[in-house]
């Protein structure tokens, strides 16, 4: 079975967009992902350590429950619905995307690493991309706007570094 093709990414954008007004107009607050998994990293230590976790001056403050909050749904929501939509595409497939000349082992661990950097980055910012790139330049924030320019522009100077690991 051959993979059927991607959504239109202009429908996929205003349906994005129409998520994120639903997203304000219902709970008052914007979309994000990061406030999502640093609660279930609070979930996982208090099953753990919970006098340490109530303790913590981080994870304390959501209490004995931290996954009673929007974004720890909206997680999931993400991740059972790409799942769902990759399943009815037949676009799972076991393997590990790479140029020819980088090993499987090399892509795993700096997929890795810039994983763990861009979550430590966005709780130390309070905040991950989504937050800051849909929810803030939405109500047109400045440093937000700002934000996306430089993850563009950024994007496209460390492209320049690793474009010969993806030459076929």
């Amino acid at each position: 079975m051959s993979p059927k093709p991607y959504a239109n990414p202009y429908l996929a954008g205003v349906l994005l967009g129409l998520t994120l007004l639903a997203s304000y107009l219902i709970l008052g607050a914007g979309l994000g992902a990061s406030g999502g998994l640093a609660r279930a990293g609070a979930f996982c230590e208090l099953a753990l350590a919970p006098a340490r976790t109530l303790a913590s001056p981080y994870f304390g403050a959501w209490g004995d429950q931290p996954l009673r909050y929007y974004l720890v749904f909206m997680l999931a929501g993400v991740f059972g619905g790409g799942l769902v939509s990759a399943l009815l595409a037949g676009r799972c497939v076991r393997g590990v995307e790479r140029g020819a000349r980088c090993a499987p082992r090399v892509r795993l661990l700096l997929a890795l690493a810039g994983g763990v950097i861009s979550g430590f980055a966005s709780r130390l910012a309070n905040g991950c991309t989504s937050g800051q790139a849909l929810s803030g330049s939405a109500v047109l924030l400045t440093g937000s706007l700002l934000f996306l320019i430089s993850v563009f522009a950024g994007g496209y100077a460390a492209a320049w570094f690793v474009r010969r690991q993806w030459r076929d």
